[in-house]
């Protein structure tokens, strides 16, 4: 029988039974007897990566002018190797006015000045394949900057442009022919109304976004195309994939299939919203439509061939797909003859899952998407990024070994937000200093925290010195977070125990062929406990257990599949009275 363990506060506890065979006797007894290891299927690199986000502004300044930049990115380089990261993903670094900080382009081929050179980027690409790390950019299909010349050229119904981006008549308001109203009443996703009146054209444009953000009109081919023109530009530059924004914002309702207007949506009857703010209607004409499926699966094609056709290792793309469950698994492919994207990511922790949060709300979540996913494909877990409160500050700081861990240990690629090895929290922002246009559309000094992104975009904390080691320069773009002090890289490298430490060992662990290829049981043990157990047979066992309520437990492993004594410590978090290496 597997002893009793006390599980106090927020202890978390990897354990590893060695050689354990489930269903028969320990190999390393009757080797012969037992059955033999399995085949390892090999894995493309992207399959059990872990994929590091890096908001590039934030991350190191190289020239002291307080913005983060490619050059320091390859500074850091080393640090991402060092506790495995497989892969990069960075926010936009294109050219852009920054109303939205770089999701509004207006050159979709060029690195905006702030960041660097194209031959910084370059020598980014290099350095990052040099030390085994693949580089993702942030691709944003859905919108342009209204002073890309794309718009430019259409607000002016140049030849081959006029309907390069959505627009649409005003409706004359029957009590005033004189005056004109907006074509529908959608809703923007940063507040007001998604039409924005052109006097040059005398249409209106739809913005999903912010105002300057206009959005594509990808049922015109020429759109489409462009498109496929400038995933093959970055390919060629090596990148190795795309992380895919706003994806679920491609298509708007058809006016042809609504007698030729644009329907207005159902209120959605939350009575604590204004009629300007998102979600005050049902969002069914702007969102999710079926038609962005086949955009999606045509990309993967064209990714696929690329691949093919020059030689090279798998190009990826990842969806960013907020959608119900059905929605979201669409994005795999059809289950039939078409592949979509490599996987949409996984928003389940963060939509589902808060500090209020009980073991059996984690089992459920896990298995949701597990459940859900087509047979064949990736899963992946995402924990935080830079459009929401950062996973300390959703859960609590001393549940970040634990969520780090689980990230680890559970099947499929881990997704890590620039700082969660650390255990980095949301920085105060006043609102002298908020800069993020969500805040700023709606917000005003009493409520601006409630819709600001900017205390999860604060600068990285490298050390203790001046900005955090972020920046020589007398400002950065936005304050450093106060507890720079205490939690910094350099302090948790010198650490005894630290979340640096937990997160690299748990890292290092991920190599091991049970977490790349062996099956899962996840079980809730109590209200505040669960176990998630990683096997494959004749290989060891692996086994977190996750107390993730605010108060000690007693749970009796016994009553857990696939564990037999003895028990030894391979981790635990910097608030277990458990040691590595000390058996359970």
């Amino acid at each position: 029988m597997v002893s009793c363990v006390k599980a106090v506060g927020i202890t978390v506890l990897v354990l590893v039974v060695v050689g354990v065979v489930v269903g028969s006797t320990t190999w390393a007894v009757l080797a012969s007897r037992g059955p033999a290891p399995p085949d390892l299927k090999p894995l493309d690199w992207w399959e059990h990566t872990t994929i590091y986000q890096i908001y590039p502004r934030s991350f190191k300044d190289s020239d002291g002018d307080g913005i983060g930049d490619l050059r320091g990115i390859i500074m850091e380089l080393e640090h991402l190797a060092d506790i495995g990261v497989g892969a990069i993903w960075m926010s936009p670094v294109f050219v852009s006015p920054m109303v939205d900080f770089g999701y509004d382009i207006s050159d979709f081929y060029n690195i905006h000045s702030e960041y660097g050179t194209m031959q910084d980027f370059e020598s980014l690409v290099q350095k990052a394949h040099e030390l085994g790390i693949k580089v993702l950019l942030d691709y944003v299909p859905n919108h342009a900057s209204t002073e890309s010349n794309y718009f430019k050229k259409s607000e002016a119904r140049d030849p081959g442009y006029e309907n390069y981006f959505v627009w649409a008549d005003p409706i004359i308001d029957p009590n005033n022919a004189s005056n004109r109203l907006v074509p529908s009443n959608w809703i923007s996703q940063f507040g007001g109304t998604v039409w924005e009146w052109s006097e040059a054209r005398q249409q209106y444009y739809l913005h999903q976004f912010a105002i300057e953000q206009a959005d594509f009109n990808f049922r015109e081919k020429a759109v489409r195309d462009e498109m496929i023109n400038i995933m093959r530009y970055w390919f060629n530059k090596g990148v190795d994939g795309y992380r895919l924004d706003a994806i679920p914002h491609l298509f708007e309702a058809d006016p042809n299939d609504h007698g030729g207007v644009y329907p207005d949506e159902p209120l959605s009857g939350n009575m604590f919203l204004n009629p300007n703010q998102p979600g005050y209607t049902t969002q069914v004409h702007v969102r999710d439509q079926i038609e962005l499926y086949d955009v999606v699966y045509e990309w993967r094609d064209f990714a696929d061939n690329y691949q093919k056709n020059n030689g090279t290792e798998t190009k990826i793309l990842l969806a960013e797909a907020y959608a119900n469950i059905t929605m979201t698994m669409l994005y795999y492919g059809n289950e039939k003859d078409r592949n979509g994207a490599h996987f949409p990511f996984n928003f389940d922790f963060i939509t589902s899952l808060s500090a209020q949060s009980n073991a059996r709300d984690f089992v459920y979540v896990i298995q949701h998407w597990l459940t859900y996913m087509p047979a064949g494909r990736v899963a992946n877990w995402v924990f935080g990024n830079h459009d929401q409160n950062r996973m300390p500050s959703r859960f609590r700081p001393n549940m970040v070994d634990g969520l780090n861990s689980l990230n680890m240990m559970l099947p499929g690629v881990a997704i890590t937000y620039q700082g969660e090895e650390i255990g980095m929290r949301d920085g105060y922002v006043s609102w002298e200093d908020t800069v993020d246009v969500n805040a700023c559309n709606q917000g005003n000094p009493d409520n601006y925290l409630d819709y600001s992104r900017d205390p999860a975009r604060t600068p990285y904390q490298w050390d203790n010195t001046t900005n955090a080691g972020f920046s020589s320069g007398p400002k950065t773009w936005l304050p450093v977070a106060q507890d720079y002090m205490e939690i910094n890289l350099q302090a948790q490298r010198e650490a005894e125990r630290s979340h640096y430490k937990v997160y690299k060992t748990m890292s290092n662990l991920r190599k091991e062929p049970t977490l790349s290829h062996g099956n899962y049981h996840v079980k809730a043990l109590s209200k505040h406990t669960f176990v998630l157990v990683r096997h494959l047979i004749t290989y060891d066992t692996y086994a977190l257990v996750f107390n993730v309520g605010d108060e000690p437990d007693i749970i009796d492993l016994s009553t857990v599949d696939f564990l037999n004594e003895p028990l030894t410590v391979h981790a635990s978090s910097i608030h277990s009275e458990r040691l590595s290496g000390q058996v359970a």
